[in-house]
């Protein structure tokens, strides 16, 4: 995990080595002050001697400058080096879900990937920059000032032991206990943030339902385990300050006990047991910096342990050693095709599928909900991959190709239409980042987009809302579609892309397929016979296998099912949305 972690470091690896030097430097100098004011006190105060007075005030002056210099250099450069830091695991993580299949992005809910990219990064990164400056200062300081203080007087310097030993041990057990807590922390605000997500998508369907009481409850209760959470694990690390405090006060009290007692004894001076509770408080600021360093590491190890799962997560599909790069033609077979999204299961969504697509064909797919029709699609492309058989486009084995051609010579309209902010333009190139106007208004005809899209004031650079809120999903799809053509594909896939828009509009795509793109094979999956019914063959699923292969009239005449749903259509009246 650590080491998946700090491999982001990369560029700012420098910095990273700076801080801590820098710190070394205003340690050092900070822990000379102490030892320089107990001479002071001796050689100065005590004798009445000025010039050891300025003598050793001004090696102290001089100290803390350059323990303020290096501080401050330290601080800078430790902020430089963690934000670095976060930036590159933002920066990984993203590019790691942009290569997920389908299975890998199914593993993860979207609220949780953004409690990960988000929080659990900045706690990472507040982390990084308290272990560079904090945790080499504390253990530096401790280090140090335990040196001094033996050197002072080694008898008295045994109490700064056993209360280091009593303090380390209460530490540690907070820290086991609390772990544990701040774990479910982040994972009650993946709950949070799917919360807020699905409200603010939602907005529309909340305020028509008048659900907005629903939802605010749901997100209190969410909010309130987040809450109830924290102040858990908070009731244990609470317990770190008043340990300190008894460790820090237990040792004023003997230092002060037996250095009277040896001052008595002319066995210690007044400057070296001043100096002696000067390197008491250092020591025991230096173990309360290790109690803020393991409580800071004991959030963040469950933030890091959190985005060490994205970045160390298997993606299940891959190039192949020697990637072929070019797709011949638009051919497609279905060779012994098993298929189940989970390796686990039992029951295949897909089973014992051999179909065989001609290269320009038009093939429609009709099933009923849960047969399989878009499980079957999305194996052309490979966004899923066979658990068993062949999926053969151009004359050649899906998993040979190289995945980004392979999907560039795929267009594939999914049943959830996503338009992005920007312009209609910007949205369209999507599908061709080099397309020209000219390409751009020719794939718009083609989907029927063209007439509508004229009709806004700033036509093709009308601004899209997010999500495309600010057009009709008939208008939606159409655009979506339009994107799709813009990609001059060899196979086009069309997932029930043409649910919102009216049989007339339907008719008028269907026909400038057939008449302007006769060399790209068309899959059109529907639930409307009437958007299938002029294609080259049918393919009916049922339960996950196929039901018939046909014509419309033949299968009116041979499959069941597909004359059942033609006659409930033709008879009961089909409705357009």
């Amino acid at each position: 995990m650590l080491k998946t972690i700090l491999k982001n470091v990369k560029e700012y690896k420098n910095a990273s080595i700076a801080a801590p030097i820098l710190m070394v430097g205003e340690v050092l100098c900070e822990m000379m002050l102490p030892f320089l004011m107990g001479y002071i006190i001796d050689l100065g105060v005590y004798k009445q001697n000025m010039n050891e007075v300025f003598k050793y005030g001004s090696l102290m002056i001089l100290c803390a400058f350059l323990s303020l210099f290096f501080g401050a250099m330290c601080a800078r450069v430790a902020s430089y080096a963690s934000a670095g830091l976060a930036k590159n695991l933002r920066m990984e993580m993203f590019k790691k879900i942009q290569s997920f299949s389908f299975k890998n992005t199914d593993k993860y809910n979207t609220s949780g990937l953004v409690t990960r990219m988000m929080t659990d990064v900045t706690n990472t990164q507040n982390s990084y920059q308290m272990i560079l400056r904090m945790a080499v200062r504390a253990p530096l300081t401790l280090i140090v000032a335990m040196f001094m203080a033996y050197t002072i007087n080694a008898k008295l310097s045994i109490v700064f032991v056993y209360s280091i030993l009593f303090l380390a041990s209460g530490l540690s057990i907070m820290m086991y206990f609390a772990f544990k807590h701040f774990r479910k922390v982040f994972e009650k605000y993946d709950d949070l943030n799917k919360s807020i997500q699905e409200n603010v998508s939602n907005i529309r369907v909340v305020k028509a339902y008048v659900k907005e009481k629903d939802e605010t409850d749901k997100f209190k209760k969410a909010s309130y385990n987040v809450y109830k959470m924290f102040v858990k694990a908070e009731n244990i690390v609470i317990f770190a300050s008043p340990l300190m405090m008894l460790t820090m006060y237990s040792c004023i009290i003997a230092l002060s006990w037996i250095g009277a007692n040896m001052i008595t004894q002319n066995a210690l001076t007044t400057g070296e047991l001043m100096s002696m509770f000067t390197y008491t408080m250092n020591i025991l600021m230096a173990l309360m910096m290790i109690s803020m360093v393991f409580v800071m590491i004991s959030i963040s190890f469950a933030s890091m342990k959190r985005i060490s799962e994205i970045l160390e997560e298997k993606i299940d599909l891959t190039n192949p050693e020697n990637p072929i790069q070019d797709i011949k033609d638009g051919s497609i077979i279905f060779k012994d095709v098993k298929f189940k999204y989970y390796d686990d299961v039992d029951d295949y969504i897909l089973d014992n599928i051999n179909i065989t697509i001609k290269s320009g064909e038009t093939i429609g797919i009709l099933g009923g909900t849960g047969s399989g029709k878009s499980s079957l699609v999305q194996l052309i492309p490979r966004l899923y991959d066979v658990s068993s058989g062949e999926v053969i486009v151009g004359g050649v084995n899906v998993k040979n190709y190289d995945l980004k051609a392979l999907r560039n010579s795929v267009a594939m309209v999914l049943q959830k239409n996503v338009l992005f902010s920007g312009t209609i333009k910007e949205n369209l190139k999507w599908g061709n980042e080099n397309a020209s106007d000219e390409d751009i208004i020719n794939a718009a005809k083609l989907a029927q987009a063209d007439e509508f899209i004229k009709s806004f004031p700033d036509g093709y650079d009308t601004h899209i809302e997010q999500g495309g809120t600010n057009v009709s999903g008939g208008q939606k799809q159409r655009l979506t579609i339009a994107r799709a053509l813009l990609k001059n594909p060899k196979i086009l896939i069309l997932d029930d892309s043409t649910s919102a828009v009216d049989t007339k509009t339907d008719s008028f795509i269907r026909k400038s397929f057939k008449n302007d793109i006769p060399n790209i094979t068309k899959i059109i999956i529907s639930q409307r016979i009437s958007s299938i019914e002029d294609a080259d063959r049918i393919i009916v699923l049922d339960d996950g296998r196929i039901s018939g292969i046909g014509t419309h009239q033949e299968l009116i005449e041979t499959n069941s099912i597909y004359k059942e749903i033609y006659e409930t259509q033709n008879n009961g009246g089909e409705t357009n949305e």
